[in-house]
């Protein structure tokens, strides 16, 4: 096609000549000449507008015309693998020495909670950071018109999995497994421990990703007494110091009857403290004993065993052990933040 305008003209001569190259054939309706015309016809006098725009036009519908007729073929390139931790077309980054390394804080104080329990007596299983509807609502005794179900609630998959947002989906699966214990005349005793995710409003207290502490205890004559002394027994151990605890009731739909945890603040001995926010009390964690559907649900008689179950944040736990003041810190990768706890 001829052009009578010299710059279009002059642009369809090198759009023609970008086309013998494959790679350009790919690009070629972003070619920066056709945007370049585009641009120009914004600042022309209307009387040149139109028939300068209508060639550029033109052209375009040429430039169209060519990749039509053409059937471009999908370019051969490398993959690329978006997991890899270097960039495969860069020279190998050298590698930072391992003594300037460390254990995040967590897992540090993750592995102490865990021996604490073992010594008590507790099993240690680890929780799944994918699960499924089953063990995260009906397992629980959750109703099916509960609000967590909604996904506005509760983190979901296309597939239909869910990020679980408490420990207590593996508790259908440890009563299960470790049922026989109760048929030896042994009680189930375990602890969970795993990364939860919720929809939560961030701010120094509420982090959408945590790591949980799940724990339960099934045998005959186990009562809310038990689930009490067997918490201030961890936390005095944990803290290093004699604490006193209290309970308020909460509704779970896994525990009845259930109760808030609260023990007084190892920080200010009740005197008040911003920890504490000057009450004297720190709520800790969510308890009581296991609902008796919860315990039909793996097959366990409730007319002849009872049990209790608790779950409560570790970063939690480990914020109050180091004075750190917000959660966030925990998940930024702030180096200046980890290098305390080399």
């Amino acid at each position: 096609m001829r052009y009578d305008n010299e710059q279009v003209r002059a642009a369809a001569e090198q759009l023609r000549g970008k086309f013998e190259s494959l790679e350009e054939k790919q690009a070629i309706r972003r070619a920066p000449e056709l945007t370049a015309l585009y641009e120009q016809i914004k600042t022309m006098s209307p009387e040149k507008r139109a028939s300068f725009g209508k060639e550029v036009n033109a052209l375009k519908d040429e430039v169209e015309g060519w990749i039509k007729d053409h059937n471009l073929p999908t370019l051969k390139r490398p993959a690329i693998d978006v997991t890899a931790p270097l960039d495969f077309n860069s020279s190998k980054p050298e590698l930072l020495p391992t003594e300037l390394g460390s254990r995040h804080p967590l897992m540090s104080e993750l592995e102490k909670i865990i021996d604490i329990f073992v010594r008590m007596g507790f099993a240690a299983v680890e929780s799944r950071q994918l699960d499924d509807d089953y063990h995260m609502f009906t397992s629980l005794n959750f109703a099916q018109d509960h609000p967590a179900r909604d996904d506005y609630d509760t983190f979901l998959t296309h597939e239909g999995l869910i990020a679980p947002a408490h420990t207590s989906t593996m508790q259908n699966r440890v009563l299960k497994q470790y049922k026989s214990n109760l048929q030896a005349g042994r009680a189930i005793s375990a602890v969970i421990a795993g990364r939860v995710f919720r929809n939560e409003d961030l701010d120094a207290r509420h982090e959408h990703t945590f790591y949980q502490l799940e724990g339960l205890y099934v045998g005959k004559d186990i009562n809310a007494g038990n689930l009490m002394a067997t918490l201030k027994i961890f936390l005095e151990e944990y803290y290093g110091q004699a604490l006193e605890v209290k309970t308020q009731p909460f509704y779970f739909p896994f525990t009845e009857p259930s109760f808030e945890f609260a023990l007084s603040c190892p920080f200010c001995k009740k005197k008040g403290c911003n920890i504490c926010s000057y009450s004297g009390w720190i709520e800790l964690l969510g308890c009581g004993m296991i609902h008796p559907n919860v315990l039909k649900e793996a097959g366990i008689d409730p007319a002849v065993y009872t049990g209790f179950a608790w779950g409560g944040g570790i970063d939690r736990l480990v914020m109050m052990k180091n004075g750190i003041e917000d959660v966030r810190n925990f998940h930024s990768g702030n180096l200046n933040f980890l290098r305390q706890f080399s």
